[in-house]
């Protein structure tokens, strides 16, 4: 047995003779290479053990001490690869030394030859590690002791290179060349170190230079580090390694991960963009508008040719795979022959080594994941780059656009979500695949190759296959592209009618038009479906050509082989061609998908650009103009009233002087000082999603005292003692948990508050009583701005308050009728101050101080709102893990959630759920028996053989076809099933759940949610199937194959468990953060398209896109760490991959000795590759659809919503077809609450109404009104009493019949989108005739019939192109086409003037005068004329007479009314 001897001992020659000098002797020469490597570890050994040792937190430096010495990623890349330099000399000195090769004869062991080598791997390690933490500490000085180890290691290499040269050794043996590369190594090193001196001036200068931390490290909210950290941190994200594994521990929250990077932030990149995309104006033609493609180029090109030479050298990498396999099986129990001396082989000798090549293997695997997830990581941040610098250019543009553009439907808040949530997104996402364009041709010419090097003709012509049936790929991709833009299209359209009808859920209930418009929304459905139909299919189709063209490329390639060689390929090539297979899966799969997503990408960009300002023009978007012969004059610091009749334009006229219409002709002028701000309240009142405060200052400085006047000015204060946490208290989606009074005067209180010196209010007291519309008259206008001598422009149907006025406009049909103070008009125009002053209130009495029964009652309706709320929010919390007090008890127990995987596969049917596992099980069995073929049969091929070939292949490929279809059609069908099952059931859930429920809540089911379950999930259910089929059946074959691989196979799985226990918590917890940071960022956009006028009135427009900006950069954080949390586990699954194939290797080699065939060690190092591939994906898909059943679980949640009892007890048949004939309404001791929890609103109301009789209903606020007039339809809780109209009772009709029967005008005016004939006659039951009928009754039929198109015009979304008096006139001929019996008007004159109200009412008098009127009076002198008046105080009637007995009686309540809301 040989002993050991650093020299080695041969007989015939003394191995330590020095006697032709020291340095000829090799040995000698090995010896003193050692001496840097001693001298370095002697050196540093003390100082990282002792002085770092002492101290263990400062090798967990803080990371705002983190700094970079000059060259520092050189210096990383040069070290990385003199390690790899070094294990390549320790594998030539181990190859050479013949106790480690049997097949060599030396006496002893030459430890010379590889231990110099093992010493310079341990030094170079150990100098990264010293550079390391002299660097995070920032002590450069003592880099001297590495600068001297370079400059020694560098003249020992040196002395054996020239001794080499010397004796004639080339470049032909491998040793000369690693010394070779050894010395330039050190060579560069050495020159990196002395930069770092010149530079750092830490040694030979007086002066050295201090360096502070980057600016981005110096704030301590900076937590993305990426950038920032060393080479080997950012190669295996191990910066992340904290956040991930304390994840289990702690939920991550967005204060832990912090702002991002300056670099990173929306604001730098948006400059970049536009610098870009400015630079391309050509001065010659101004007119040609810049390339968007090229200004991306030229702000982000350089990281995309970074990450495409990362990518271009990991799929070259990824060749070495096939080719070491090759190597293994073909060396497999043969003896290397030597060629020449033993102490000098050549490189191919190496190679022919199976352990050498199996630790070749190895290191190629690990360097070309680590490149490949560089790549994926650069292109990622360059995409959120390019996503936050798009969302800035789409926000600056939408802070441009006319109101035309919204109002007349060029641009929906549909659209710019889309834009903002989809468009963005698939460009971010053609980034991300950009690198694949220009590195998958490469990879498809070298794999084509190689295959023809190991096989020949074969080869190419299995090839061909590919080659031809790539067309048909690129046809399905492109045909894909189609269908999911024509998805996209049908799905916007089935969400704008889904958020249509949930907007309009009150009247649609109260009409019983709930299944028409379900009809609607499942027609628009059914065109999705076929969409997603024709979508599942080209998927499938797409699949199936992915799995499909390698296993036919293999068929005809072997078959081929088979007939023009007459023979079977060798087991060394058969298994490297088919390695080289599974490798060109890759290129294949993503050829359609960057072909679908650059198609995507070009769609996308139609839209940015068209988003434009327009000037000002006096119309809204058409050549007939809408405001005509204008000339006013806004007198300074006054107070001006503008009159007229609804339609007439006065509210344009504001608007046209904000700038905010098309101008034909003229100017606007102001002075800088007035226009800098304008404080400005709209007519739709618009509320940010915030704090009553933050509504109210919008942005301005607090100032207690002033924010307190204009509280109490606005008759706020009460409002605000309800809410739950004061002023402090969150006000929902466009403030829908408030009154539309509370909405309208908190926008009343902004404008106020504003230290603007004009002020525009758009018809402030639509929505007021004329108790708080007095006080905020006297209080707010006339008291806190008239003393401020702030100019006030006020639009109002209120004629009363023209005495106030200190100047008129009066309007007519879209021109200025008269203007000038009253007196002027009084004495000019006798007949139109004669028309007002029959319709104007003189009165002008103080108003009387009395109780404040308001407060008490508003408290309760406001609790009901709110409180209620909270209890809904606790039940839906776990649903919808909103509260993050939920998530910290619920954290530990993340798991996948198979029940509701359960309840999803359930939802697509039973048979095809069983259809899918037996034909994935099968499939993967003929894939693992058409590459056991490849093993079994002997090299004289058969016609058996071939045949039994062809028919696996062909089982093979229909398996494929089968298996993608069955996942697609079984996600397809799941989804239709959910989203009927959901329509339903939210359609004809209770009104209170719609109160208790947020809008934006119910959206998202239908939205997201339904985007997930439709087109999300499928893919990823098929994919983690696929990949952990894979998985499991290449460790089988490897098992099978090296039965001791099970040994290794223990330690690996339990690090894989603990990789992926980690990952899935801390990626859903950062896939929550994506998602909640996404929906502010949204809303913030759907905001600000709606309050457009408003935040251009107020000159907020900085204060918006800073806050975009700040949404914007929160949302990217998110995705970056959720980005490099998926490169935190791709790198250690690959990691894990490569020791599986060492393993694997290892273990082949091993057995090889044991009759183990090289064909089956070729066999299992083939399915060893196979898992490197697809082991992250099993963990990657495993948390996306444990993220993505969570809308399979919200839409559970929202399934055991119960239903209205629509049935009732009573059989529609038992209903005579004209009831109510009469109209006659019996009250009896009628009590009714919203909710079981809540109180009731009503308590024990009796009242009897005669047949034809009007009557009015009157009260305060909350006073319980409106909750009679839900009770005629069965829409709340009567839980005792009962309502009988026409003898029966309504609790025991069917709700269908019930609501069907009676008419109903809410205070709110909804207009669906469509044309004026659906929106008056959704049924479509009447006649032309009947339907310009109720028009000419409600005042409309001139202004229907000048319209393109007449009763078929156009409705835009919510009624836009009609102003809020013509859509409330809409909502009266509506009820008048029903002719009903019966009629319940609520409040339904408070959005028109007083003339048109006049009218209306006498209409209503004459066209039902035989028919029953019940009116809640919005103004108490509206109901003077009525025949009986039921007065309600506290959920109580408390009086019910005639108007004119209880105006006799001075004390009644309605007295106090009449006297005080006159």
């Amino acid at each position: 047995m040989a002993g050991l001897s650093f020299c080695g001992n041969n007989v015939t020659k003394n191995a330590y003779s020095v006697d032709t000098g020291m340095l000829n002797n090799g040995c000698f020469v090995d010896a003193l290479n050692l001496v840097p490597h001693v001298f370095l570890l002697f050196i540093t050994f003390p100082i990282l053990f002792i002085g770092w040792g002492s101290q263990s937190s400062k090798v967990q430096i803080h990371h705002n001490t983190w700094l970079h010495f000059p060259g520092h990623n050189l210096r990383w890349i040069l070290t990385f690869t003199l390690l790899f330099v070094h294990v390549c000399e320790i594998a030539e000195g181990i190859v050479s030394n013949n106790s480690f090769l049997p097949c060599f004869s030396m006496d002893t062991n030459h430890l010379h030859l590889f231990m110099p080598a093992f010493m310079g791997f341990i030094a170079a390690t150990t100098s990264v590690v010293y550079y390391h933490n002299i660097e995070t500490s920032n002590f450069p000085k003592l880099l001297l002791a590495l600068f001297i180890y370079w400059v020694l290691a560098f003249i020992t290499k040196s002395i054996k290179l020239w001794k080499f040269a010397e004796y004639g050794v080339g470049v032909l043996h491998l040793r000369f060349c690693i010394t070779a590369l050894l010395v330039v190594l050190y060579g560069l090193l050495m020159a990196v170190e002395i930069n770092v001196i010149r530079v750092r001036r830490y040694v030979f200068f007086a002066n050295p230079q201090k360096v502070k931390p980057p600016e981005d490290l110096q704030d301590l909210g900076v937590r993305f580090l990426q950038p920032f950290v060393n080479l080997l941190s950012k190669a295996t994200y191990w910066w992340m390694n904290p956040l991930i594994i304390g994840a289990h521990k702690r939920p991550i929250e967005l204060k832990k991960i912090g702002k991002l990077p300056i670099a990173m932030r929306a604001l730098t990149n948006y400059l970049k963009l536009k610098d870009a995309y400015e630079d391309q104006r050509n001065a010659e033609d101004p007119e040609k508008a810049p390339s968007i493609w090229r200004s991306m180029y030229r702000a982000f090109g350089r990281p995309i040719l970074l990450s495409s030479t990362f990518r271009y050298l990991a799929d070259l990498l990824g060749f070495a795979g096939p080719l070491c396999i090759y190597g293994i099986v073909e060396h497999l129990n043969k003896k290397p022959v030597k060629e020449g001396s033993v102490y000098f082989m050549s490189s191919n000798e190496l190679l022919q080594n199976t352990s050498v090549l199996a630790v070749l293997l190895f290191l190629a695997l690990v360097l070309q994941r680590t490149f490949l997830q560089a790549s994926y990581y650069v292109t990622i941040e360059t995409g959120i780059n390019l996503r936050g610098a798009l969302l800035a250019m789409i926000y600056n543009k939408i802070l441009r656009l006319s109101t035309s553009n919204m109002s007349m439907g060029e641009m929906t808040l549909g659209q710019i979500n889309n834009l903002v949530a989809i468009e963005t997104n698939q460009l971010m996402w053609f980034l991300f695949l950009c690198p694949n364009l220009w590195a998958m041709p490469v990879q498809i010419v070298m794999g084509v190759i190689l295959l023809y090097y190991l096989l020949g003709t074969s080869a190419l012509i299995g090839a061909s296959v590919i080659v031809l049936l790539a067309p048909v790929q690129y046809l399905i991709a492109t045909k894909l592209a189609d269908t999911q833009k024509s998805t996209l299209d049908q799905s916007t359209e089935r969400l704008k009618k889904t958020t249509e009808i949930l907007k309009g859920i009150k009247l649609l209930k109260l009409y019983a038009w709930e299944n028409i418009f379900c009809d609607s929304v499942e027609d628009t459905r059914g065109k999705e479906l076929t969409s997603l139909r024709t979508f599942a299919l080209y998927t499938s189709m797409s699949i199936f050509m992915n799995a499909a063209i390698p296993i036919a490329a293999v068929l005809v390639t072997f078959v081929s082989h088979a007939l023009i060689n007459k023979s079977k390929p060798s087991s060394s090539e058969a298994f490297a061609a088919l390695a080289l297979f599974h490798i060109l899966v890759t290129p294949l799969f993503l050829l359609s998908t960057v072909v679908r997503f650059a198609v995507k990408a070009m769609v996308s960009l139609i839209p940015l650009y068209p988003v434009q300002v327009n000037g000002g023009f006096f119309t809204w978007g058409s050549n007939l103009s809408t405001l005509s012969d204008i000339n006013i004059c806004i007198p300074t610091g006054q107070l001006t009233m503008i009159v007229g009749q609804v339609g007439c334009g006065k509210s344009s006229l504001l608007l046209a002087m904000l700038g905010e219409m098309q101008t034909l002709s003229g100017k606007v002028y102001w002075s800088n000082k007035n226009r800098y701000s304008v404080g400005y309240a709209t007519q739709k009142s618009w509320l940010l999603n915030a704090t009553v405060e933050d509504n109210i200052t919008f942005g301005s400085p607090f100032n207690k005292q002033r924010y307190k006047t204009v509280i109490d000015a606005c008759s706020l204060q009460p409002d605000v003692d309800l809410l739950p946490f004061g002023d402090q208290t969150e006000i929902g989606e466009r403030g829908i948990n408030l009154s539309g009074g509370q909405r309208q005067r908190i926008c009343v209180a902004r404008a106020l508050y504003q230290n603007t010196n004009i002020v525009f209010l758009d018809d402030p007291f639509s929505a007021l009583d004329i108790h708080l519309s007095d006080h905020l008259m006297q209080e707010g206008i006339l008291k806190f701005l008239q003393d401020d001598k702030r100019t006030v422009v006020l639009v109002t149907h209120k004629l009363q308050y023209l005495i106030h006025a200190d100047w008129i406009i009066a309007m007519k049909d879209g021109s200025v009728l008269r203007e000038g103070t009253l007196k002027d008009i009084q004495t000019h125009d006798v007949e139109l101050y004669e028309h007002w002053k029959t319709l104007m209130n003189r009165q002008d009495q103080e108003l009387e101080k009395i109780d404040n029964c308001q407060t008490a009652l508003e408290r309760k309706t406001l609790r009901r709102a709110f409180y209620s709320r909270e209890a809904k929010n606790q039940v839906d919390d776990d649903e919808e893990g909103e509260m993050h007090c939920q998530h910290c008890i619920s954290y530990k127990l993340s798991s996948i959630p198979w029940r509701v995987c359960w309840q999803y596969l359930s939802s697509g049917g039973f048979l095809m759920v069983f259809l899918m596992v037996f034909s994935k099980l099968l499939k993967h069995s003929v894939m693992v028996a058409i590459d056991y073929w490849l093993v079994s049969l002997t090299p004289t091929m058969c016609l058996c053989g071939v045949l039994l070939f062809i028919i696996l292949c062909g089982a093979g490929i229909a398996l494929c076809l089968i298996t993608s279809l069955t996942v697609e059609f079984l996600g397809l069908s799941a989804a239709t099933n959910l989203h009927h099952n959901l329509l339903n059931k939210i359609i004809h859930a209770p009104i209170r759940f719609f109160d208790v429920t947020p809008l934006g809540q119910i959206l998202n089911r239908f939205s997201a949610d339904t985007n997930i379950i439709d087109q999300h999930i499928p893919p990823t259910l098929e994919s983690l199937t696929r990949s952990t089929l894979l998985c499991l059946s290449a460790i089988g074959v490897i098992a099978f194959v090296t039965p001791s691989f099970l040994i290794a196979l223990i330690p690996l799985a339990v690090s894989f468990y603990f990789i992926q226990k980690y990952f899935r918590v801390a990626s859903k917890d950062l896939q929550d953060l994506d998602d909640s940071t996404q929906l502010p960022l949204l809303c913030h956009f759907s905001e600000t398209a709606e309050g457009l006028t408003t935040i251009r009135a107020f000159r907020h427009e900085s204060r918006f896109k800073q806050k975009m900006l700040e949404l914007t950069d929160t949302n990217n954080t998110a995705y970056l760490f959720l980005s490099a949390a998926n490169r935190w586990l791709e790198v250690r699954t690959d990691y894990l991959g490569a020791v599986i194939v060492l393993t694997a290797a290892v273990a082949s080699i091993w057995s090889s000795g044991k009759n183990l065939p090289s064909s089956m060690v070729g066999l299992g190092l083939t399915y060893a590759l196979t898992v490197t591939n697809y082991l992250n994906w099993v963990v990657r898909n495993l948390a996306d659809l444990e993220v993505q059943m969570a809308a399979v679980k919200k839409v559970n949640s929202f399934l055991s919503t119960e239903s209205e009892n629509y049935e009732g007890s009573m059989d529609t048949t038992q209903v005579p077809e004209d009831w109510p004939q009469h109209g006659e309404i019996k009250i009896q001791d009628l009590c009714v609450r919203y909710d079981p929890l809540l109180k009731p609103v009503l308590k024990h109301v009796n009242a009897y109404i005669n047949p034809g009789q009007k009557v009015g209903i009157c009260g305060r606020t909350g006073s319980g009104k409106s909750s009679l007039s839900l009770a005629f339809f069965n829409m709340v809780d009567v839980f005792e009493g009962r309502i009988i109209i026409d003898g029966i009772d309504i609790c025991k009709l069917p709700l269908q019949t019930l609501r069907s029967r009676l008419s109903i005008i809410l205070q709110d005016p909804v207009l669906f989108s469509g044309s004026i004939r659906f929106n008056l006659d959704p049924e479509r039951t009447c006649t032309d005739d009947r339907l310009w009928e109720a028009l000419e009754i409600a005042q409309l039929k001139n202004m229907v019939k000048a319209l393109s198109g007449g009763l078929d015009a156009v409705v835009t979304e919510g009624g836009e192109n009609f102003s809020v008096g013509q859509r409330q006139l809409f909502c009266l001929a509506r009820a008048f086409v029903r002719k009903s019996s019966i009629l319940i008007m609520d409040e339904a004159t408070a959005s028109i003037d007083m003339a048109t109200e006049n009218v209306l009412q006498k209409v209503v008098m004459t066209a039902f005068a035989d028919r029953t009127v019940v009116t809640i009076a919005h103004l108490v002198s509206s109901i003077l004329e009525a025949e009986q008046v039921l007065v309600f105080s506290a959920g109580q009637l408390v009086e019910c007479d005639s108007a004119v007995n209880l105006l006799a009686q001075q004390d009644s309540l309605f007295s106090v009314l009449v006297r005080t809301h006159k």
